[in-house]
């Protein structure tokens, strides 16, 4: 089956055997038990979990190929909770182009929690090896990056981590299961802000993180989840779950866009520079076409004696 077809039906068997073509919204804060107190239908309370969670988070796990998922109130709150998930002197190889929030809050929080955070260019095997030692836990790849959309090697970058017996998360935001699935690579988690294209209407905010493997760490970031509270609202999972149905097709227009745009940028004598991996031009173009199945509609570009600017397409 297409992936394009995938992303309409999935999550589908998490439902309710009542028929329901498009997903329902269950908005219950608290669920019913039988007289021996079990829940009748699986859920307890809506921190824990819930219908309209629980069938985005299988969609998602589908889609990206993993074992399972866990969504968040944001794409922060997802990455957060791997971190929070580590042992106290965990080293941490983040890029040196990671989202702002991620490099804050390696600054801010990760030394109170005994976590210590290291940037390199990830996007050069060589800087890659050698930041990575025997207390490396966690190797962040964030490909396409942003905003300068640098590519990194998933599949290097996977065998370089499992050597030093370290997990490789990928924030795959910008390209989407649509064009990029890291698990295939060799991916441990993938990190997601649904806010983001999967929402792909500007009128919700949500994170996920997908696991290829059903583990103990997904029960531990379950359990974080759980009790800290960083968890999606029903009517949050039922907007991302809409948002999947269209994802494939907006990819697609979002792709062409931004190619026809980042070409007239390039060639426009006020800019500088454009970085857009679907330019021949671009330092990450063939590594993007072997590991994307198109590209996606975020660019940036540079104004002659001005700063870097981003655009989605």
């Amino acid at each position: 089956m297409r992936f394009e077809t995938r992303a309409v039906h999935a999550g589908r068997e998490a439902l309710l055997p009542t028929g329901d073509v498009a997903p329902p919204l269950h908005l219950s804060t608290t669920f019913e038990r039988d007289p021996a107190g079990r829940p009748r239908g699986g859920h307890t309370y809506i921190r824990e979990s819930n219908p309209t969670q629980s069938q985005l988070e299988t969609a998602l796990a589908e889609l990206e190929g993993g074992e399972a998922a866990l969504v968040f109130a944001s794409g922060m709150a997802a990455g957060i909770a791997l971190l929070q998930a580590l042992e106290p002197g965990a080293h941490v190889v983040l890029p040196e182009d990671v989202y702002y929030g991620f490099r804050d809050a390696a600054h801010e929080f990760l030394p109170a929690w005994g976590l210590r955070a290291q940037f390199t260019d990830t996007a050069e095997p060589a800087a890659l090896r050698a930041a990575v030692g025997d207390g490396t836990r966690v190797v962040w790849l964030e490909t396409p990056s942003n905003p300068q959309l640098r590519i990194t090697d998933i599949a290097g970058s996977a065998r370089l981590a499992r050597e030093a017996g370290a997990l490789l998360v990928v924030d795959s935001t910008f390209a989407t299961p649509a064009l990029q699935r890291p698990i295939e690579h060799g991916a441990d988690v993938v990190l997601h802000s649904a806010t983001k294209y999967m929402g792909g209407h500007s009128d919700v905010q949500g994170g996920a993180l997908v696991f290829a493997r059903r583990d103990a760490l997904h029960d531990r970031v379950a359990r974080i989840r759980h009790l800290l509270g960083a968890v999606l609202s029903p009517f949050n999972a039922w907007l991302v779950l809409r948002g999947l149905r269209t994802l494939s097709c907006r990819m697609a227009t979002h792709s062409a866009n931004a190619l026809a745009l980042a070409r007239a940028l390039a060639a426009h004598e006020a800019v500088a520079a454009v970085h857009y991996p679907g330019l021949e031009s671009d330092p990450g173009h063939t590594l993007a076409r072997a590991q994307m199945e198109r590209f996606g509609g975020m660019l940036s570009f540079r104004v002659r004696g001005g700063r870097e600017a981003a655009l989605a397409a």
